[in-house]
């Protein structure tokens, strides 16, 4: 199993749920995260089950992302993905609606499995 990653930051962005030909989906947010002068903007995404996670945040809240790291080629082309499966909003009083705490309970199993489609040429549309 992949070890699990964390890292803690504030919104910047949240998508919308993308959903593939395949019936797969997935929502991509960034987070913010301070380091010395230069900020850094880290892209998440979640799929299937998980794309719910964000529901509810707003850009500039403070949370904790639980994370897997995970890499794949497609085409002679390599590609890494940070799939979160947990979120925790950083301390209290955030000015969310959410309570602090997790947001979910585990990785999901399906992060090892290519998603739905693999293979498949779908044109343009990168299947992950």
């Amino acid at each position: 199993m992949a070890k699990g990653f964390e890292i803690e930051g504030k919104v910047h962005l949240i998508n919308d749920i993308q959903t593939f030909n395949s019936g797969f989906t997935k929502r991509e947010f960034v987070v913010e995260v301070e380091d010395g002068k230069f900020p850094q903007q880290i892209k998440f995404e979640a799929v299937k089950d998980k794309t719910s996670l964000t529901d509810g945040l707003k850009v500039g809240d403070a949370v904790k992302v639980f994370f897997d790291i995970r890499g794949n080629e497609y085409n002679g082309r390599y590609y890494v993905n940070l799939n979160a499966w947990k979120l925790e909003k950083a301390g209290a009083g955030g000015g969310s609606d959410l309570p602090s705490g997790p947001f979910d309970d585990g990785p999901p199993s399906h992060l090892s499995e290519p998603p739905p489609g693999h293979g498949q040429d779908d044109g343009d549309e990168i299947p992950f």
